[in-house]
């Protein structure tokens, strides 16, 4: 399976990034870096392995997440081959608001 991330997705990746960097340090962006990149190769080889995400759960498309370092989730979806990555939710933020964006 290929893996594709929005536009959304990826500038979320990227500001969560900064902003572990500018908190925690250099140490703790790679950490959050390799762990989103083993996320999307597990995704390759097993793409039903996320949840299916329970506030999306009345939209026609099966939308799925995994758990980021217990405080970010990918929001993903399966389209024919292609394993559709199209958020990044901060688990502490108000979950309904972050669903909304994604419809």
């Amino acid at each position: 399976m290929k893996l594709f991330v929005h536009l959304e997705a990826r500038n979320k990746i990227r500001l969560t990034a900064k902003y572990i960097y500018k908190t925690f340090g250099d140490k703790s962006r790679k950490k959050f870096l390799a762990e989103i990149n083993e996320i999307g190769k597990l995704l390759c080889v097993q793409p039903n392995i996320g949840i299916v995400e329970p506030l999306l759960s009345d939209s026609p498309i099966m939308y799925r997440s995994i758990l980021v370092q217990r405080i970010n989730k990918i929001i993903y979806w399966i389209n024919n081959d292609v394993i559709e990555i199209v958020d990044l939710w901060d688990c502490r933020r108000e979950p309904i608001a972050q669903a909304k964006g994604v419809r």
